[in-house]
């Protein structure tokens, strides 16, 4: 029988999807921070928690999301400076 899923798994992969759809920064580092946390938990002990995949996939989505935000901030910087 495969281990249960971490159990900020599915909180992490909400988070985010939330921040490359509608929040940005405020759940892409959230997302980051417990996304770290959970992978080195998982590392530590894989016959208690799985849900790896669900975990990464959450990670890269703040990543991703967090950078976009960052982008669109200095867009709008660049762009009201001129």
């Amino acid at each position: 029988m495969p281990p249960a899923n971490h159990p900020r798994a599915t909180l992490i992969l909400v988070l985010g999807i939330l921040s490359i759809v509608c929040c940005g920064l405020f759940t892409g580092i959230p997302a980051i921070i417990m996304g770290r946390s959970a992978l080195s938990e998982i590392d530590a002990n894989p016959t208690q928690f799985g849900g790896r995949g669900q975990v990464n996939a959450g990670y890269i989505c703040g990543i991703i999301g967090t950078a976009l935000s960052v982008v669109g901030i200095l867009i709008n910087i660049l762009v009201y400076a001129t």
